[in-house]
């Protein structure tokens, strides 16, 4: 199960959520998002756990939990959306009227 979680401290680091979340089972994965230009934490992850039960207990254990000075927001993580529209070609039209030579 994917986990997303907000609201996390800029001196957090994967290692962190890794043991906070490893109370509560199995980790697989922990992935801390940055911004690609500064390489900064963007103030939010994802853990991935194989077992929904640990899952679910992590989530509700670790919820509104302080780590590192900061109130932890943790739920489910939701599929990404496309927010483009598949339209591609950043939603131009054609461009009507005459030839030109």
């Amino acid at each position: 199960m994917n986990i997303y979680v907000g609201n996390l401290a800029m001196e957090a680091n994967e290692e962190d959520l890794r043991q906070a979340f490893a109370a509560f089972g199995e980790v697989t994965s922990v992935k801390i998002i940055t911004d690609k230009y500064s390489g900064n934490s963007r103030g939010f992850g994802f853990v991935e756990m194989p077992k929904s039960p640990e899952a679910q207990a992590a989530i509700h254990g670790l919820d509104g939990t302080d780590l590192k000075g900061r109130t932890l927001k943790v739920n489910e993580a939701r599929p990404r959306r496309n927010d483009r529209g598949g339209r591609g070609g950043f939603g131009r039209g054609g461009f009507g009227g005459k030839r030109r030579f």
